[in-house]
């Protein structure tokens, strides 16, 4: 319930009816109960408005970039390919957090246009790249969900040359869920184009084993909060160690994020472990900074032998 007062909460029945309104959104995000308007409760309102009113314009007038983020192959450890992920530069409040600008686009349904403009320009700068590694970009589950989606990529890959073996389709277990039928037939059209189709954030979410068997994947990514506690905590490392025996019996890549330390990316290593990412390997840089990173290759150095693991036993299903 929302309570406003006349006439310390309004002069009018609109006031009073918009405000009594606003206090009630707060009692339901509080729980059950009342909640009595007070002066400012609109204002995270207000800048909800105003955000959403601003990547309006930033779609507009160009105020979005990538920033592209390296993994690598750990046993090789060569560069392997980029993530691509998006930036936005407010020309008044500078950059804003992915964190805080992608749930808006989303609630106000401009998640889609901004979707398929990340998958057009990723795909256009990596096909300039002098390597032909893989281009990894995320569909928001929007966009994976909008009827045409693979004619989508169909026409970014042929208006921007990418040969589609480069590209790969990040997509959340949640995605998934509403109706798998639907999800199935569009991972199926997808695969059909020749791209790779990569489950991300693998672990954090519903984790339905059923996904892995039904649906055509080619990598599941492991959420960088387990890859932060392997070395510290047996537990973490049990789960990690699980999920690459997985992806290997599935004849599945596998993707640690996160990985920022020596010991993190020679336990994963050890353990069998595709590929690696984090700020150990490279932080993302725009496009025109990746010359330098192109060419790299990461080495152990002798001193980073695999270490003892935490777990005291390894997975037989390897």
């Amino acid at each position: 319930m929302g309570i406003a007062l006349y006439p310390e909460d309004g002069n009018t029945a609109a006031d009073l009816i918009k405000h009594a309104a606003l206090a009630r959104r707060h009692a339901v995000s509080d729980g059950p109960g009342w909640h009595r308007f007070e002066p400012g409760l609109d204002l995270p309102l207000q800048a909800k408005r105003s955000l959403q009113h601003d990547l309006r314009i930033a779609l507009k007038t160009g105020q979005f970039c990538l920033n592209y983020q390296p993994f690598v192959a750990i046993q090789t450890q060569e560069l392997a390919g980029y993530e691509a992920l998006l930036r936005w530069d407010h020309p008044e409040h500078g950059r804003i957090a992915p964190t805080d600008f992608i749930p808006q686009a989303e609630e106000c349904g401009l998640i889609v246009p901004i979707g398929n403009w990340v998958l057009a320009t990723a795909c256009a700068e990596a096909v300039s790249w002098d390597d032909p590694v893989v281009i990894s970009v995320n569909l928001s589950p929007a966009q994976f969900v909008k009827p045409g989606i693979e004619a989508t990529v169909a026409d970014v890959l042929q208006r921007t040359g990418l040969p589609a073996a480069r590209l790969e389709l990040e997509i959340t277990e949640g995605t998934l869920m509403d109706d798998t039928q639907n999800a199935l037939r569009t991972l199926t059209a997808l695969k059909a184009l020749g791209v790779k189709i990569a489950m991300d954030d693998f672990g954090t979410g519903y984790s339905n084993l059923n996904y892995l068997r039904k649906f055509p994947f080619d990598k599941i990514k492991i959420d960088h909060s387990f890859i932060s506690d392997i070395g510290d905590q047996a537990e973490a490392e049990t789960i990690v160690q699980a999920i690459i025996a997985l992806g290997r019996r599935m004849q599945l890549d596998v993707t640690a994020e996160g990985v920022e330390t020596k010991r993190q990316l020679a336990i994963l290593r050890g353990l069998g472990c595709t590929f690696a990412q984090g700020y150990l390997l490279g932080r993302p840089h725009p496009a025109d900074q990746l010359g330098q990173h192109l060419a790299r290759e990461w080495r152990l150095s002798s001193d980073d032998a695999v270490p003892q693991l935490a777990t005291s036993t390894a997975t037989s299903a390897a």
